[in-house]
């Protein structure tokens, strides 16, 4: 929007070399308004992606580690998911250092935390998008042990959020695999889906829409790709947004709205 504005006030006012400078001052801002202020500089993604992908294995192996023992389901997972992510034997072998790094019970989150903050911290919703990527991690071997939920607590403590908001976060993403699994005990279905959606029953048809295409908005692949989530990751992403459409279809149905 920005860029089409920019580009008729500079050729009004300036000819056709204002339009220039206008449309690149307008497409500065839409990629603010878009991705917010840490996305403005396209030569810091692959920087983003980097770190981004370094945080979320070292953490796995942690999170591996947090209940004393890394075990093969655990092991198995990790090659599962790069496998999904089509990592090249390279980027493997980068990632399972990662991963042994993180599992070392010498090895200290903080720092990592911090690193990813510096460079990722100020684009909008990658933090969250961490964060949920290392809670359906911690899901996947269907065992959710307190080690593993205290870490994911510190870690989101690192990150910038208070205990109320990584609770409402993880209560989502609990719900949100439900529908994924499978596991949605019709009786509670609905609860569930009010859940998954960060509402509640009691919540408004407008604030039940308005949480869903918040959610989406953050799923989005070009938002994730352009705040600096690889684009090998964005599977991930996508399976998510299945289950919050899941989720809001069930509410919408229920409310015949």
């Amino acid at each position: 929007m920005f860029k089409f504005i920019g580009f008729i006030a500079g050729f009004y006012f300036y000819g056709f070399f204002g339009a220039l400078l206008g449309l690149f001052a307008g497409s500065f801002f839409d990629r603010i308004r878009a991705y917010g202020l840490g996305a403005i500089n396209p030569l810091q993604n692959a920087l983003r992606q980097s770190v981004f992908l370094e945080t979320v294995f070292v953490a796995m192996g942690k999170l591996a580690k947090a209940d004393g023992v890394v075990t093969q389901d655990e092991i198995a997972h990790v090659e599962q998911f790069m496998q999904k992510l089509g990592m090249t034997h390279e980027h493997r072998s980068q990632a399972i250092a990662w991963f042994k790094q993180g599992a070392d019970p010498a090895f200290d989150i903080k720092p990592a935390c911090q690193r990813f903050m510096a460079i990722c911290g100020h684009t909008k919703n990658l933090k969250q998008v961490l964060l949920v990527y290392l809670i359906v991690m911690a899901l996947a071997d269907g065992h959710f042990h307190p080690a593993e939920q205290a870490l994911l607590a510190e870690i989101a403590a690192l990150l910038g959020y208070d205990q109320t908001a990584f609770r409402q976060i993880l209560e989502m993403v609990l719900n949100q695999s439900h529908f994924a699994a499978g596991q949605v005990n019709p009786a509670e279905a609905l609860e569930d889906a009010y859940k998954a959606l960060g509402v509640t029953k009691d919540s408004t048809d407008a604030e039940i829409k308005r949480a869903y295409r918040r959610l989406m908005s953050q799923y989005h692949p070009d938002k994730l790709i352009g705040q600096g989530v690889p684009a090998d990751m964005i599977a991930m992403a996508t399976e998510q947004a299945k289950e919050i459409q899941l989720a809001h279809d069930l509410i919408k149905k229920h409310r015949n709205i």
